[in-house]
């Protein structure tokens, strides 16, 4: 087999650098351009932060009750920032968020963190700021899906703020709604840069095993709106602060 001309291979590299340039301009501009026309959940995360007067018109409050016919309570109160299939930064198009980010105002370790429903919970080993919920699927009986909860720890990772009650180890611990299973912390994880307060909060299927899959990965994810009763689909682009629907 004859191998290419100089000039052929010449160029392909050119080709080659030519769609690299292409893919490093529609990452650095086209993807944020089309995030921000899907999302707008920067804007209200930026006024979060930067104007603390403004948190309470931002506050969804609902002190650990359901939306009426909800089966979920949110499991913290707080501004619910990033939502479900969300592209804003850091996320974008292509790699969206998987759950609900709620902001909490307070300190780290004191804005506390409920079970969304009955389940039984684990928390692996490894896990300093994460526990997760085994939950019969209240919307599809006979299917078992899993409730999510991060970030739950101080920002250096020296104190978790999981409760006591769920020591690293834990497996399928029986909890009810409502029961406090730790406190909004800002870890991002190992060599991860810091993150403002919040709990991350996601719904996670089943894989053929019956254990839960990726939760990084959108596809093994479902949208909490239905069982929250609030609209926390990003395509849905509810008013801030998000409210329980009323029809």
């Amino acid at each position: 087999m004859k191998l290419p001309s100089r000039r052929i291979f010449t160029l392909l590299v050119a080709l080659a650098a030519l769609g690299l340039f292409l893919a490093l301009v529609a990452y650095r501009f086209l993807l944020p351009a089309l995030s921000d026309q899907i999302s707008d959940s920067n804007r209200p995360i930026y006024q979060w932060f930067t104007d603390p007067a403004s948190r309470p018109s931002l506050t969804t409050r609902l002190n650990a009750t359901a939306c009426p016919g909800a089966p979920f309570i949110l499991p913290s109160d707080g501004f619910i920032g990033l939502l479900w299939n969300d592209p804003a930064a850091p996320y974008t198009v292509l790699a969206t968020h998987t759950g609900i980010d709620i902001f909490g105002d307070g300190a780290p370790g004191t804005v506390p963190v409920h079970a969304a429903a009955d389940g039984w919970l684990t928390r692996l080993p490894e896990w300093l700021s994460t526990v997760i919920i085994r939950h019969d699927d209240p919307l599809q009986p006979g299917r078992t899906i899993w409730t999510y909860y991060t970030h739950m720890a101080s920002r250096d990772g020296t104190q978790s703020f999981v409760a006591p009650a769920f020591p690293a180890g834990t497996s399928e611990r029986p909890v009810k709604q409502g029961e406090l299973l730790g406190y909004q912390g800002e870890y991002a994880g190992v060599g991860r840069a810091a993150i403002g307060l919040h709990i991350h909060f996601s719904i996670v299927l089943s894989d053929e095993a019956g254990f839960f899959r990726n939760e990084t990965q959108i596809g093994n994810t479902l949208d909490p709106s239905p069982y929250l009763g609030m609209r926390v689909n990003v395509l849905d682009r509810a008013p801030r602060p998000i409210a329980c629907e009323t029809s």
